[in-house]
């Protein structure tokens, strides 16, 4: 069981990483793999009532980070349809990189 479950892993990752050579979008990939290792998982464990429960438990934490992202990207939307970041950026006056990170630091970690 383990083998397979590494080799469809492997495959997933590697349709993921190779999205557009293979022209194949990459949440098509992940789902796709991530059926095939819950069915591999399922069908070599042979206990329904146990895999539900886990499968259950990763499908709610799963949804939580999902839900929590959509909320988090919805008011980085809005701040930024209304020109939120102007402040921020209109400020910043350097082209190098290495400036720019460490104001970013310095802003984002004090």
């Amino acid at each position: 069981m383990i083998t397979w479950l590494v080799v469809v892993f492997v495959l997933a990752y590697a349709a993921i990483a190779l999205e557009h050579p293979l022209k194949v979008n990459k949440s098509a990939s992940a789902l796709v793999g991530a059926g095939l290792l819950w069915t591999i998982y399922a069908v070599s464990m042979g206990d329904p009532p146990v895999v539900s429960e886990q499968l259950g438990e990763s499908l709610m934490g799963t949804a939580q980070i999902v839900f929590f992202l959509m909320g988090a990207m919805t008011i980085v939307e809005v701040v930024d349809a209304h020109n939120g970041f102007e402040v921020i950026t209109s400020r910043i006056k350097t082209t190098k990189l290495s400036t720019l990170m460490w104001m970013v630091g310095f802003v984002t970690f004090s």
